[in-house]
């Protein structure tokens, strides 16, 4: 049976040292919070690893447990649904504000909540929502600089490669990651400056073409998009509001623009299945009229 070595596993260790250097851009002095699944702990010591041999202040990892965060539904009353941690929120927006830098691991069980109780799981969300909001804030306004890289999670694996065996999917998962990452290159920061590179060229000619619209057409598909006055393609490296400039997301193919908040018409159905806040929605399909929704199914 193969099983993963994580401590000698040197896509790993490029995956956290390109994360350091290239995602978040980790500046000598600065702090660095690390949010990630309690099962990436081998990515996150590498991590912690690569950012102090850049200089970083202090690390400071926080760890989810998808069982505690199920033994939460199984057994707690009613009246936690209604609750947040707001104190640790409060205390991230502070760190941002003090310029700590932001790096999140995803990897989680997209599934984990699809058997609990929906109505738990909207209050839950809800308050969350609520309670994180300062913290989103900053970030949505790209005040420090932040990354969000993956780990191969085991149940993550389980659902994409249902056929193999734990150890063999979490190795197919793994090696998919690092593929999309670069990290499977012989020098995966060069390969990303070369990325970059070509992604601003393609941010370059849309921009040099300013469209008015654009239209999507698909199986179950024909939706047209106006573009906002002023709209700006962006992709790849971008410069924070603290001067720092960094990759947000590893891997990211992504250019994007703003649209027209009242120029959206047409219809747009998913052709892949969208993972939210632990549940699995498929088959969703909305329609646009001026930019207002007039209809969406999921299942």
């Amino acid at each position: 049976m193969y099983k993963i070595n994580w401590d000698e596993s040197v896509e790993l260790d490029k995956l956290a040292e390109l994360s350091i250097k290239t995602g978040v851009a980790l500046q000598p002095g600065q702090d660095l919070l690390i949010t990630a699944p309690i099962e990436a702990a081998p990515l996150v010591r590498r991590l912690s690893h690569h950012a102090y041999k850049a200089g970083a202040g202090i690390v400071t990892p926080f760890y989810t447990d998808p069982e505690v965060v199920l033994a939460r539904y199984k057994y707690a009353p009613k009246a936690s649904f209604e609750k947040a941690t707001e104190w640790l929120f409060d205390g991230m927006a502070a760190a941002f504000d003090a310029n700590t830098a932001r790096l999140a691991v995803v990897g989680d069980d997209p599934m984990l909540l699809t058997e609990q109780d929906p109505e738990n799981v909207g209050r839950a969300n809800k308050a969350v929502s609520k309670a994180s909001s300062p913290l989103r804030e900053r970030i949505t306004r790209f005040d420090i600089n932040w990354n969000i890289i993956a780990w191969p999670g085991t149940r993550w694996a389980k659902r994409m490669f249902p056929d193999l065996s734990d150890d063999e999917a979490q190795k197919a998962l793994a090696e998919a990651i690092f593929a999309a990452s670069r990290v499977d290159t012989p020098d995966p920061i060069a390969a990303w400056a070369d990325h970059n590179t070509q992604l601003r060229e393609r941010t370059d000619w849309l921009n040099s073409k300013n469209f008015a619209a654009l239209r999507f057409v698909g199986e179950g598909t024909d939706l047209t998009v106006g573009l906002a006055d002023g709209h700006e393609w962006m992709g790849g490296a971008s410069r924070a509001r603290n001067g720092v400039t960094c990759n947000p997301n590893i891997p990211s193919e992504e250019v994007f623009t703003t649209p027209h908040a009242l120029k959206v018409n047409g219809y747009v159905k998913s052709t892949k299945p969208l993972s939210h806040q632990g549940t699995l929605i498929e088959n969703i399909s909305v329609t646009f009229k001026d930019g207002v929704i007039t209809d969406a199914n999921a299942s």
